[in-house]
């Protein structure tokens, strides 16, 4: 698959997305984030679990007010199952799954195949391995083939190198060299959350995720620190024509990114 070519989500029967190659006019999608812990909608500092500040006590209502605003995907992660290493928001997951149409990738506390085939099962379109692609890379390779295009692989960094356990350890692995093992199994996408800007409004790290997306033929979405329309414009632009997409959080909860103007400038590239 050459580096230029960009990636887009369909909807197909259920929830399920399929990925096709296009070669054109395609948006970046701009995937709007639900981050669980104990139940309520909130978004974190740093990936600090003590500094999380709750935006929504009701996720499902938050996940449809984002369907009525445009968006075509949604990004969920279970904060507390990324630290516990197994599902633990599942009933907040469950709701959301209730309430809208659009398909969802969930990530956090995805540890074994069961628990893989557990949420696709339930209807979630792209489930997202993080601990355990570095921990046990032979799943993901598994879990590819048994369900392909649905298996995505997050890799999430402090100071250019990968961390797991919700980002509470430091490997010594470059995220390169992360993307690369990969590069044959079948990945969905690829999700780079840059640790040291996320949730603290700092912009992308547009240079860092634009060299792993030249590195690998992956699709790669980026995350962390999205925090203006400066954003979404720099994201409109051709050069970042090569990524699948960018999740947006707090900018979005805060009023920094209006919906339907970044839709629309996302959608004129």
């Amino acid at each position: 698959m050459p580096t230029n070519t960009v990636m887009r989500l369909q909807r197909t029967k259920g929830k399920h997305p399929s990925l096709h190659h296009a070669q054109s006019e395609k948006p970046v999608i701009l995937f709007p984030a639900i981050d669980l812990k104990d139940g309520a909608c909130v978004r974190l500092k740093l990936g600090d679990m003590a500094a999380a500040t709750v935006f929504n006590d009701d996720p499902a209502a938050q996940a449809l007010a984002f369907e009525r605003q445009g968006f075509r995907y949604l990004h969920i992660v279970d904060l507390n199952g990324a630290f516990a290493g197994r599902p633990v928001n599942a009933p907040a997951v469950e709701a959301i799954l209730k309430a809208i149409t659009m398909p969802c990738q969930l990530g956090g506390g995805i540890r074994d195949m069961a628990t893989v085939e557990m949420w696709l099962a339930k209807g979630i379109g792209r489930v997202i391995l993080g601990t355990v692609a570095v921990r046990n890379p032979a799943l993901v390779r598994e879990a590819c083939g048994k369900f392909p295009g649905r298996i995505v692989v997050g890799i999430d960094a402090k100071g250019g190198r990968v961390a797991t356990e919700g980002w509470a350890e430091t490997s010594e692995l470059t995220v390169i060299d992360m993307a690369r093992r990969f590069e044959d199994a079948g990945v969905a996408a690829i999700i780079y959350t840059d640790i040291d800007r996320d949730g603290v409004l700092a912009g992308l790290n547009l240079p860092s995720t634009l060299a792993l997306a030249r590195a690998t033929s992956i699709p790669v979405i980026a995350s962390g620190g999205l925090a203006s329309m400066a954003d979404i414009d720099a994201l409109a632009s051709p050069e970042c024509a090569i990524l699948e997409g960018a999740i947006s959080g707090r900018a979005l909860y805060d009023g920094r990114i209006d919906p339907a103007a970044a839709l629309a400038r996302l959608a004129r590239r």
